[in-house]
């Protein structure tokens, strides 16, 4: 795995070289009418959607969470609420996602938030040696290492992806 390469750099990117984490940028042609970002990467990088997780701002009571789950399954929004001890959880608004994180939606990446939140990364990230997350911008994909990302988020692990 490498650093950042010129005229990749983003404010996850950037996160990741000041954290000394080992990352590979995975850039990929975005095709402007797509709006199944997380399989339109799987496919384009060649990848498992497995190893490709969408980034999804949400609301777990008062408070914004970021939720990490593959694109070949769903947030379970139950399954989140239950694991954070909290009576509900619901997807935020587009706007007030990419206002919070700073990023475009197709480019949201738990790394380098404007305004960072606790992230809940689904556990069967931790079943791959390596997996792929927005690295802060449609077409451009970082991989990195699970335990890394867990790291450098401060993320917790737990089942909250479904069918």
């Amino acid at each position: 795995m490498g650093r950042a390469r010129q005229g990749t750099a983003t404010p996850a990117l950037a996160a990741l070289v000041a954290a000394g984490i080992s990352f590979v940028p995975r850039p990929y042609e975005h095709d402007e009418r797509v709006t199944a970002f997380g399989d339109e990467a799987a496919s384009a990088l060649g990848v498992p959607p497995e190893r490709v997780f969408k980034t999804l701002l949400t609301q777990v009571d008062d408070a914004p969470v970021t939720a990490v789950v593959p694109v070949s399954g769903s947030l379970d929004l139950k399954a989140l609420a239950h694991v954070l001890r909290a009576r509900r959880a619901v997807l935020a608004d587009p706007a007030t996602a990419q206002r919070r994180t700073g990023y475009v939606l197709g480019g949201i990446s738990p790394l380098g938030q404007r305004r960072p939140t606790p992230v809940v990364l689904d556990d069967s990230a931790m079943s791959h040696a390596s997996i792929l997350v927005s690295a802060g911008r449609r077409g451009l994909d970082v991989e990195l290492a699970p335990a890394d990302l867990v790291a450098v988020t401060r993320a917790g692990l737990a089942p909250i992806a479904g069918p």
